[in-house]
């Protein structure tokens, strides 16, 4: 199933892409559907190459009018094509089959009411898994579909959905029609998209600058369409339609705009050209926090933004999927600040994103962000948060450095240059450049080919006078990724102002450079109550307070008058803990005495799920349950205090419910659960109902027989999701062999009700449960990774790795794992790698909470 870079460098010297003309008939049943591609290419006469094709059997393969014999020219998932001319025309029939894992054509049935939905996910290397095809992404091509399917479905690609015509009936004899798509402009495979089934829509439309109208339309399954809220994902569409269009100087380059809910999804969205499917998740049917409303909205903006940077163009290979990722993160957030009501996107920033990418820059598996991607196994652990959250800061750094105005003049002239081509960083690096009049080369070394975060911390020197003499910015690496970088960053002064509120009194934005930057503007100002490095986030970086600021900061965390400053600091606190800097009890503390006065919704989902993070974690073994069970108690106290019915109380009867453990606390979920406990302004809906029961589960006061009972009630693709996590979640031993059991040995649930499995199993209070499967678990890996495909198999290794045994010998156990695998085991060792640095981390903050 792999491609090697250098593969794919042949088969592009070799051949050019026409055109593919794809028929797919999706009557036969549910395990496979009819794929009959015919392929236009060009080629150097007398050389061979292959087809990608991931199939369950192939009828016939034509290859300029000469007959293949499938037996020998394929092995299901490659069809080897010997003797090209110089031009070509392939015709392959097959059957391909349906899948249940989120990868190639996904197949789901809605168990309200038994309706069959299909989805495609193609990126990064599943377009071959519906049809014949040369899988890169700089074979572009134009694309023609022609799909036959029940009349009473829709059926949407990424041209207009064409009026469908009758024709026989199936075998069943139910009535089908014909769709026949426009061909496509010159996509890449990875973009190209198929979502079909009885989905309902919403139309509507944008008018452009220019006056050119776009149609729009949302689409969800029939039993979703009471809880769409398709205006908001209009308003934001149009509000994205503008500001981009506005930025790259270009229009939109699709004929319509479709955005598609659907079921089972493995990531947020999918940028498939003019054809955007979305996590179904995004369709709130309970009351959610304001930070889910966010995120649903960065997500809208992130994937429209696709459709110039990477759809438009596109990267040649994989190693520049970074800049594809990043891009659009980056011009996402900046969207939403400038032009919808979500202005706070960057403290969501800070806190969201820029903390998974110094998370994942401290692993032992870190990378340049340019990222040297050999083959498509790489490619498939490389979606992390380096390609997308590291990136993106490393970008907003980038337009700190060069200016806004120049680097978006850069970035129109790079759409202008090379639409509907292929390109790699240094097309957009020669751009910015001319634009900026910065040479770029040095900064381009330094942060986008080495690996690892630096950290910042101030030296000052104060007179008895309370003024400052003399003050420099010191700059460290670690070790192991020794580099020094330049940043472009702010140092702000805070005072508390005559209402106890933390003022900024004066701003210094400045480059810094080496390990020591001296910056005399500073010197002869009063000290401040509290000195913040990289004030207002430019820079990539960790940062570190002085020890007056770190009182300040402890002492009046929640008396920021801004939430970014706030949020700073939240993450220097945080990355204090996680490296052992500080106690974890004294993390847990300022959580909990500051965070009922946080204002943003996403900062306080980070903290809480910090909380619970640092409480199952990194808080000694002998304080662990003692901690949690106050941190509880404390969680509901804030609920009873906060204003009723805001997001705040939301978060905290959720975290509550996650961390209850006491028979006080169980009790007052129970009495929550069937209403003789009421919390003003709290409404228990559905999905809280769910957390509710998994909580009563995981504490051992409900079982089977109460999950059933709300599944009858529930059955549906969500309550499904939520039963098979409580189910997963029963503590005793019968319960987890029998879920170790569907997840490990016979692996026949689909990817979500796998992952709701996984997450179920590892929620327990009593971690003992868990040491029986400890050596299974390493015993089972090899296999697991060897027969499912890449989605169940990551979600198995990371999720079942027994990081809640957080002892040495864990460590240990993994050392010895590692050292048993065989060279070819690069992704397998990456996820092993990372499991064990997560226990080895836990472990040294455990040594430090004294």
């Amino acid at each position: 199933m792999n491609l090697t870079r250098a593969e794919a460098r042949e088969r592009a010297e070799l051949i050019a892409v026409g055109s593919y003309d794809v028929s797919l008939d999706l009557t036969r049943g549910a395990e496979v559907f009819g794929s009959t591609t015919a392929v236009t290419f060009t080629a150097t006469p007398g050389s061979s190459t292959f087809i990608d094709a991931v199939t369950r059997t192939v009828h016939s393969v034509t290859l300029n009018g000469r007959e293949l014999d499938p037996a020998k020219v394929s092995d299901g998932i490659r069809i080897q094509l010997p003797e090209l001319a110089a031009e070509n025309q392939l015709l392959v029939v097959a059957d391909a089959p349906y899948m249940n894992t989120g990868e190639g054509l996904h197949r789901f049935v809605d168990p309200v009411d038994n309706e069959v939905y299909l989805y495609t996910q193609f990126e990064v290397p599943d377009s071959r898994r519906m049809f014949a095809v040369f899988e890169q992404p700089d074979l572009k091509a134009s694309f023609s579909f022609t799909v036959t399917a029940p009349s009473h479905w829709d059926v949407v690609s990424n041209s207009p959905t064409p009026v469908p015509v009758d024709t026989i009936p199936g075998e069943d004899g139910a009535a089908r029609s014909v769709w026949e798509f426009a061909p496509t402009p010159r996509l890449s495979s990875y973009v190209t998209a198929l979502i079909a089934g009885p989905y309902q829509s919403v139309r509507s439309e944008v008018t452009a600058a220019n006056g050119r109208v776009t149609p729009l339309g949302v689409y969800a399954r029939k039993s979703l369409m009471q809880y769409l809220d398709a205006d908001n994902i209009f308003e934001l569409t149009r509000q994205g339609f503008e500001f981009f269009e506005a930025q790259f100087g270009c229009p939109y380059p699709f004929e319509k705009y479709d955005q598609l809910f659907v079921p089972e999804f493995n990531a947020g969205a999918m940028e498939n050209a003019g054809a955007v499917t979305i996590l179904e998740g995004y369709v709130f049917r309970s009351k959610v926090t304001d930070a889910q409303v966010e995120r649903r909205a960065i997500t809208v903006l992130h994937e429209l933004a696709h459709m110039w940077f990477g759809d438009l163009v596109t990267m040649r290979w994989w190693n520049d999927l970074w800049l594809n990722e990043s891009f659009a993160e980056y011009m996402s957030h900046l969207a939403a600040v400038e032009n919808t009501k979500f202005d706070r996107a960057w403290t969501t920033f800070a806190s969201v994103e820029k903390s998974w990418a110094y998370r994942q820059d401290q692993l032992p598996t870190t990378h340049p962000i340019f990222a040297e991607i050999n083959d498509l196994q790489d490619v498939e652990v490389n979606f992390d948060g380096i390609t997308y959250a590291k990136g993106a800061s490393v970008l907003r750094q980038l337009v700190a450095w060069v200016g806004p105005e120049e680097f978006m003049a850069g970035v129109r002239e790079y759409f202008r240059k090379h639409a509907w081509q292929n390109t790699e960083l240094s097309d957009l690096m020669v751009e910015l450049e001319k634009s900026s009049g910065r040479d770029l080369d040095h900064w381009g070394r330094l942060w986008l080919e080495t690996a690892g975060v630096n950290t910042l911390k101030p030296e000052l020197s104060v007179g008895e006078d309370g003024r400052i003499s003399s003050f420099t910015i010191l700059q460290s690496a670690t070790e192991a990724q020794p580099t020094i970088r330049p940043h472009r960053l702010a140092v702000g002064f805070y005072n508390l102002d005559g209402t106890g509120k933390l003022e900024r009194v004066h701003r210094e934005e400045l480059d810094v450079d080496g390990e020591r930057t001296e910056v005399p503007a500073l010197a002869g100002l009063s000290q401040p109550d509290l000195i913040l490095l990289n004030d207002d986030d430019l820079a990539y970086a960790k940062v570190r307070l002085d020890p007056k600021s770190l009182a300040t900061a402890t002492a009046h965390l929640k008396d920021f008058r801004g939430s970014l400053p706030r949020t700073l600091v939240w993450g220097s606190a945080w990355d204090a803990a996680r490296d052992g800097e500080t106690p974890a009890r004294g993390y847990v503390e300022l959580i909990l005495a500051n965070i009922a006065e946080e204002s943003d919704s996403s900062v306080i989902q980070v903290q809480l799920r910090q909380l619970a993070t640092t409480l199952n974690f990194y808080v000694a073994a002998e304080h662990k349950d003692a901690t949690a069970t106050t941190a509880a108690d404390r969680l509901w106290e804030l609920a009873a205090r906060v204003r009723a019915g805001s997001d705040a109380q939301l978060q905290f009867v959720k975290s509550f419910a996650l961390l209850a453990r006491s028979a006080g606390q169980l009790d007052t979920v129970a009495g929550l659960l069937d209403g003789s406990r009421e919390l003003a302004g709290l409404a228990v809906d559905q999905d809280l109902r769910w957390e509710l029961i998994a909580s009563l589960v995981v504490g051992g006061r409900a079982g089977q027989e109460r999950i059933d009972a709300e599944l009858a009630q529930d059955n549906t693709a969500t309550g499904q999701n939520a039963a098979a996590l409580a189910q997963a979640a029963v503590p005793t031993a019968v319960a987890k062999a029998a879920a170790w059991d569907s997840i490990v040995v016979k692996g026949d649930l689909s990817n979500a009700l796998q992952g709701s499995a996984v997450a179920g199993f590892t929620r327990v209070l009593d971690t003992t449960l868990l040491e029986p499967y400890a050596g299974k678990y390493f015993d089972a890996v090899p296999r697991i990774v060897r027969d499912r495909t890449h989605a169940l198999a990551q979600q198995i290794v990371v999720g079942l790795y027994p990081a809640q045994l957080t002892t040495q010998a864990t460590v240990d156990r993994t050392d010895g794992f590692l050292a048993s695998l065989p060279e070819d085991s690069a992704a397998l060792r990456r996820m092993m790698l990372e499991n064990r640095d997560g226990v080895a981390r836990a472990l040294r903050a455990r040594a430090a909470d004294v």
